[in-house]
């Protein structure tokens, strides 16, 4: 179960494609069993760069060194300017495990956004929190949207793994970027709304 405390009801389902589509809230409160989700917010700064500072969760990412105080301060204060940062919360502790973002909206022809810059504590790896997050996040972002957009790294092979798993599919789109001297290709996999709903993810 998902709850979308914006909207105060439970609500799965996918929008229809003949429906006008509402605006997409970019900072929902979403919420299941496993795993919760709220807008990231300065005071979360501590909480967050604990869990950042091990070296280990960058190790396959382009930016290998975001887990250096002043790389991540500069990714931390980005995702707060941007204004589509979401702290990842475990339900029972009430301990901040990660961020992730929704980023890129475009409502235009059908609409289309980027969900990203994930990172999870590595206690949580492996223990489906990141799909459940996912999940959610896709949930919510199909009722305004047709396309979900997803910017992977191209030698960040667990990211690209994972995306796979809950049903992203390849794109022929790529980014070229430099970072610390260095060409880094970013591939983009996406997920459309008809997808979704056939998914691995759908429920």
């Amino acid at each position: 179960m998902v709850r979308s405390s914006r909207k105060g009801e439970i609500e799965m389902a996918s929008a229809e494609p003949d429906r006008q589509a509402e605006p997409l809230d970019r900072q929902p409160t979403l919420e299941s069993e496993r795993v919760h989700l709220r807008p990231l917010g300065e005071a979360d700064w501590d909480a967050l760069f604990a869990i950042a500072s091990d070296p280990g969760i960058w190790e396959q990412h382009p930016m290998h060194d975001r887990w250096r105080e002043d790389v991540f301060r500069v990714f931390f204060d980005d995702a707060l300017e941007k204004g589509g940062a979401l702290a990842v919360i475990d339900p029972n502790s009430s301990e901040v495990i990660g961020s992730t973002r929704f980023q890129d909206y475009q409502p235009e022809e059908g609409g289309s956004v980027e969900i990203g810059w994930t990172f999870l504590a590595r206690k949580y790896w492996g223990r489906g929190i990141n799909p459940e997050m996912k999940r959610m996040m896709l949930s919510h972002a199909f009722k305004s949207v047709e396309r979900v957009d997803f910017r992977v790294g191209e030698t960040n092979y667990r990211s690209r793994i994972a995306l796979e798993k809950i049903g992203a599919v390849r794109t022929d789109r790529t980014e070229l970027a430099r970072y610390d001297g260095k060409r880094v290709l970013h591939l983009v996999y996406a997920i459309a709304r008809d997808e979704f709903s056939a998914g691995p993810l759908a429920r």
